[in-house]
């Protein structure tokens, strides 16, 4: 299981301000790039599915996806959400 405070790096593809234009000032999976907000049950859901996209895990290296999992899987469980397990 990956520590929960692995670094996430800047990614290129990616402006940070776009998530918080999105979806405000809201927690999210990877804080670094403003990706994956864990803020509600519905937005849990929703990054749950896209982490587990290959093409989506892809961007990141395999420490950060662990990472990414655990903080989605620590929210689901505060939201009372199931999630599969991968």
């Amino acid at each position: 299981m990956a520590k929960t405070g692995t670094k996430i790096d800047k990614r290129d593809d990616v402006s940070e301000h776009e998530g918080e234009r999105k979806y405000g000032d809201v927690k999210y999976a990877d804080p670094t790039n403003r990706k994956y907000p864990i803020d509600t049950a519905e937005h849990v859901r929703a990054a749950w599915s896209y982490i587990n996209h290959k093409d989506n895990a892809a961007k990141y290296e395999a420490s950060e996806v662990r990472t990414i999992k655990s903080r989605i899987k620590r929210a689901a469980k505060r939201h009372g959400v199931e999630i599969e397990e991968d």
